[in-house]
């Protein structure tokens, strides 16, 4: 025992070396494990994508105090067939100053600020990264990480790209460390996009921008669109905007580096420093369309900074009625636009135009539609109950100075409002008489047991069968069953069945 105690240094490099047991470093399956786990939690930050679609039913609005979505950023990035390497290369090889750069064709943008506002890209947009992993089990979504070193006995260096590949996408553990050259990374990340999955596309993203320089990365991903797409994609949902402006300004995409920098206005609380921070964003190089939405956002959140501490003034003073009987839920700072007329509607319909919180001067500030002005400030006033307003919302007047009801969003769509609002049945019987189409008025009618325009429009008609049948619906001996028994017993009225 003593004679093994005693070995020399020889012999004990010797059983090392021989050994097929190896000692332990740092360098081993640990480090590998660490960067796959970073892997991971990149992958999987990708899930929970929530695509809101906006409603559209303005009838909805309310003041109910809730968040109603404010502008949104809601921006799938494009995934789609783009040309090889080689061939966008070969149109980048001229590129050694900044004008002949600018000669090369960009990518079309698909980025609008409509899409904050209605919640989806422009026509024709490829589809999401979220949307192409959708479908992917959530077992497999990203690398299998995270298991004893004992169940990795097949762990090995030894891999081709392929291999690796496949185990990547499998959800194995591998090593991407000894891939040290660009070439051999270069044809990894090809090896992933030939693979077409999205997660080990961003695997090998992730590890190629830990281990290269910006500028290389960039390079090298600007022949390779798909690629870009994706890491384009991930930067946004892990919020590194420092890396994603640098990436916009290689590619010299100013408008998509105008848009990058007006999301950060939804990291400014105070409502004071994210208007002056969105009048910054007014002079960058927007589409036209887009500009006007900026200026539009920037005007808005000015005048409901200015509403905002007058209100709170009057609140708390209780002076004024309509917020003594509706204290008010929630802050108007930050809403979207129509949940702000509705705001003016309800607490500020009669204010004179000059006024920053007067609905008209909201509708000409913003060329809100008369289609929109009226569904919204409908809702307004039917929740209060001022049935005066909602009548004079519809009451125009002819030169000759003749009065008469109209509506430009539809009659049947005033008394389905009025009805939610819980209107009296005798406004909205002198509503539903003014639907034209005959079959939707005495649906309506129906519905909503306005029981003399039924009797009424079934005379007209001459339909005495209708009238028979619906004699049933009333209660006995109401004035309504007496109504319609005086009808039936005419002999003025030539019934047509």
């Amino acid at each position: 025992m003593t004679h093994k105690m005693n070995r020399t240094k020889g012999d004990e490099e010797e059983y090392w070396n021989s050994s097929k047991f190896k000692a332990f470093t740092f360098d081993d399956e640990d480090d590998e494990l660490s960067q796959l786990k970073e892997s991971k939690r990149a992958v999987n930050s990708l899930r929970d994508f929530v695509d809101d679609d906006d409603d559209d039913d303005l009838e909805r609005v309310s003041w109910s105090g809730e968040p109603v979505g404010s502008i949104s950023w809601s921006i799938k990035e494009t995934t789609g067939n783009s040309g090889s390497a080689h061939d966008v290369r070969e149109q980048l090889k001229g590129r050694n100053s900044f004008s002949s750069y600018a000669q090369i064709p960009k990518p079309t943008s698909t980025y609008s600020l409509s899409s904050f506002f209605k919640g989806r890209t422009r026509p024709g947009s490829f589809q999401s990264l979220s949307d192409a992993l959708s479908d992917t089990p959530v077992k497999s979504y990203a690398p299998e990480l995270g298991r004893p070193k004992g169940e990795y006995r097949d762990y090995s260096n030894d891999w081709s790209l392929s291999d690796t590949v496949r185990r990547l996408r499998k959800g194995k553990v591998c090593s991407l460390e000894r891939f040290r050259s660009l070439q051999d990374k270069l044809q990894l990340l090809e090896e992933a996009v030939s693979m077409h999955d999205g997660n080990v596309i961003t695997a090998v993203l992730i590890f190629l921008k830990r281990t290269l320089s910006k500028e290389i990365l960039f390079r090298e991903l600007e022949v390779r669109q798909v690629a870009l797409r994706h890491l384009i994609h991930f930067l946004k949902e892990i919020g590194d905007q420092k890396l994603l402006l640098d990436l916009f300004r290689f590619l010299d995409r100013t408008e998509e580096l105008a848009l990058s920098h007006y999301r950060e206005h939804l990291n400014i609380q105070d409502p004071e420093k994210r208007k002056e921070f969105l009048k910054t964003c007014i002079g960058l190089p927007f589409s036209a369309e887009d500009a006007a939405h900026i200026q539009d956002h920037y005007t808005l959140l000015e005048r409901q900074i200015i509403i905002e501490a007058n209100d709170r003034h009057l609140e708390a003073a209780g002076q004024t009625e309509v917020f003594r009987k509706h204290p008010r839920k929630a802050s108007i700072l930050n809403m979207p636009l129509v949940t702000t007329l509705f705001y003016s509607c309800f607490y500020h319909y009669t204010e004179a135009e000059g006024t920053f919180s007067s609905p008209i001067n909201l509708k000409k500030t913003f060329k809100i539609p008369d289609k929109q002005y009226v569904l919204t400030a409908l809702a307004a006033r039917a929740k209060l109950r001022a049935w005066h307003d909602v009548d004079a919302l519809f009451t125009t007047k002819n030169w000759l100075g003749y009065t008469k009801k109209k509506a430009p969003i539809g009659f049947h769509r005033v008394v389905e409002i009025l009805h939610k609002n819980s209107a009296p049945v005798q406004i909205l019987q002198e509503y539903v008489n003014l639907v034209e189409d005959v079959d939707t008025k005495l649906n309506l009618a129906t519905k909503f047991k306005c029981h003399d325009v039924v009797i009424d429009t079934c005379r007209d008609l001459k339909d005495r069968q209708q009238l028979l049948a619906y004699r049933s619906k009333v209660d006995k001996g109401s004035a309504e069953e007496e109504k319609i028994d005086a009808i039936l017993s005419s002999s003025q009225i030539r019934w047509k069945n």
